[in-house]
């Protein structure tokens, strides 16, 4: 077992104890790799540390309440512990990154800052055969975003096999919860007046899409049309497809078997039953019509799904995931395990 040192950096968590806290009652006599969460306050950073805090395998450490954004302090936590995630706004998790003065530290970020970066080891490791590996030497991992985790699952396995031939230009129609938007979001429409669905990145120049770019194997960055509406966690991502932009002889059989053998054994991603017969047959679709986007909430799970209609030349592909879990705080838990030499599955 690798103990490293881990960070985790969260931007906004908010009402923990300030003391340093043991995993159970053998406290510090105990060879447990210590883990911090910088910015335990946010979003992602609660996720976190409701995940680690009931496991006995793990030593969280944290510094006074009234020190936690102090620099110093920070960066002395940052170089004692074996494990930390950044779940800091980009220009806070870099500078973060700079004070590390070990070669011990393995960094977890959940920010946008390293996602495309070649010395970072980016944290998917269902990505391809030798990514799980790499997360297990690397000292410096960028935890995916939680859109371009449901888009990069769907595409990889399909341009790794010349079934979407690189360079082809896709668009991306997804809807997340609202918590996807950090507290300002959650307090909008937990307690103020708001609309029921909304549409944005108009821009066309979503921090997600370089990410997507790069992972899918595509090198061609997709159309991003991301939505929120009213529904606290989840989501749902989809790429539409035309067959003439794919390989001579594709289907949507051939793609669904395509995805089933990359994720065959996975612990978290599933590939569902082919098709909407298939899906219906399952009971996976609410009312027989559906595809409800919070049906995995609290969880590091994936669903994937192939939608097609080989006549009309078309098909739909489909991820069902929590923004919060294997979109966020659960692959940060995931890439830690892996970091650390544990089960993946610990504490997931």
């Amino acid at each position: 077992m690798r103990f490293s040192s881990i960070f985790l950096l969260a931007s906004g968590v908010a009402g923990f104890s300030p003391s340093i806290q043991t995993g159970s009652r053998l406290g510090a006599l105990s060879a447990k790799p210590k883990v911090f969460i910088d910015g335990e306050a946010g979003t992602t950073g609660i996720q976190v540390r409701s995940r680690l805090e009931k496991r006995d395998d793990l030593e969280i450490i944290s510094p006074p309440s009234d020190l936690r954004k102090d620099p110093d302090t920070r960066k002395q936590f940052i170089n004692e512990a074996d494990a930390v995630i950044l779940c800091l706004p980009d220009d806070a998790s870099i500078e973060a990154a700079s004070w590390v003065d070990n070669d011990r530290t393995v960094l977890i970020d959940a920010s946008t800052a390293f996602r495309v970066a070649d010395d970072w080891v980016y944290g998917f490791p269902e990505l391809c055969k030798e990514q799980r590996e790499a997360l297990t030497t690397t000292k410096r991992i960028s935890n995916p975003g939680c859109y371009p985790t449901g888009f990069i699952s769907l595409t990889r396995p399909l341009t790794d096999a010349g079934i979407i031939p690189a360079g082809t230009p896709l668009t991306v129609n997804a809807i997340s919860g609202y918590s996807g938007g950090g507290k300002g979001l959650m307090n909008l429409y937990e307690t103020e007046e708001h609309e029921p669905w909304g549409a944005y990145g108009f821009s066309l120049k979503h921090k997600h899409i370089p990410e997507m770019a790069k992972y899918s194997g595509l090198g061609k960055e997709p159309i991003f049309q991301p939505q929120v509406a009213d529904f606290p966690q989840g989501m749902v991502v989809n790429i539409p497809l035309h067959y003439a932009w794919l390989a001579e002889g594709t289907t949507g059989e051939k793609m669904h078997q395509t995805l089933s053998k990359h994720y065959e054994g996975s612990n978290f991603i599933e590939v569902m039953p082919m098709g909407e017969a298939g899906v219906k047959e399952a009971g996976l679709l609410e009312r027989d019509a559906f595809l409800r986007p919070d049906t995995l909430k609290n969880t590091n799970k994936m669903q994937l799904f192939v939608f097609a209609n080989d006549e009309a030349g078309q098909a739909v592909l489909s991820a069902r995931l929590d923004n919060l879990g294997k979109g966020a705080s659960g692959a940060a838990v995931q890439n830690l395990n892996i970091a650390l030499g544990l089960d993946e599955t610990t504490g997931l």
